[in-house]
């Protein structure tokens, strides 16, 4: 009896949601920020898709992995591996490795989502991307949540989701009939050039792609490319290592709380993190 009530009250404030995040103005400054990297992202999503066709990967499939994976470089690291035979946990550890920047960006994201319910942390979490944390952080370089911040959030996530997908499934349906002649794999290759160039935006990121492509080269003569094992995991343990180091080096901020006042919820989360330090106020006699 209650069963129906709950989901119909879930879908109703899921829709109320949506439809409150979609008519602030943040929702189309995150869209207009999305529209310069689009066409980037598009060419990409247009290159796995052919990728996965021509890889052998049946088109119900290819179309199901675009769209609950939605992870075009877990897809194209893995992709040569699964042709060439390569054993069932390399294909894993290979997605979980080039995946592994996610774990940096959601604690990055904590700061600003971390008061959301997880329900919808989690959908967060499907559509966040690359190009999406670089405009944010861009957009947001301190730390603090704010009312507009997740209107830009799902407007730049909604641009760069319909522009993967509809690339990459008409990749998928037009394989057959895009001769490789074409080079598609070059131009995924300066898409993704692009990508990446839009993502450092500071000294971590950039130190981190320095020793990813130098630990690639390096490595270049291991079997089953497991080169790219290497720079993931180098590049990984650098960023990490930088953003310790980097908020180490930072004083926490120490925030004036009025006696009878209660603090809010992100507050208390910036306090636990070590972020800031409450300090009270005395109520005198």
């Amino acid at each position: 009896m209650n069963a129906p009530a709950s989901s119909t009250s879930t879908f109703r404030r899921l829709r109320l949601a949506v439809a409150t995040n979609t008519r602030h103005p943040a929702f189309r400054d995150g869209m207009r920020e999305m529209f310069g990297t689009a066409l980037g992202v598009g060419a990409w999503g247009l290159v796995t898709g052919v990728a996965m066709v021509k890889s052998g990967m049946g088109v119900g499939i290819a179309i199901f992995m675009s769209l609950v994976v939605y992870a075009g470089s877990a897809q194209l690291a893995t992709l040569p591996l699964i042709i060439a035979g390569a054993p069932l946990w390399v294909v894993w550890l290979t997605a979980s490795c080039v995946n592994l920047r996610f774990v940096i960006f959601s604690s990055l994201w904590r700061a600003y989502f971390g008061w959301l319910p997880r329900r919808q942390r989690l959908w967060l979490a499907y559509f966040s991307g690359d190009v999406i944390f670089a405009a944010f952080m861009k957009r947001y370089p301190d730390q603090r949540p704010a009312p507009d911040q997740l209107p830009f959030f799902c407007g730049a996530a909604a641009t760069n989701w319909l522009a993967w997908q509809s690339f990459s499934i008409a990749g998928i349906l037009l394989a057959n009939e895009v001769p490789l002649s074409w080079g598609l794999g070059f131009a995924g290759t300066l898409a993704l050039l692009g990508v990446l160039l839009a993502m450092l935006f500071d000294r971590a990121s950039w130190m981190s792609a320095g020793v990813a492509a130098t630990a690639a080269v390096a490595a270049f003569a291991l079997p089953l490319k497991l080169n790219i094992l290497v720079a993931i995991a180098a590049a990984v343990a650098v960023g990490l290592l930088i953003e310790a180091l980097e908020k180490h080096r930072q004083l926490p901020e120490v925030v004036l709380v009025p006696a009878d006042s209660r603090l809010p919820p992100e507050e208390r989360q910036r306090i636990k993190s070590g972020d800031e330090v409450p300090l009270r106020e005395e109520r005198h006699p």
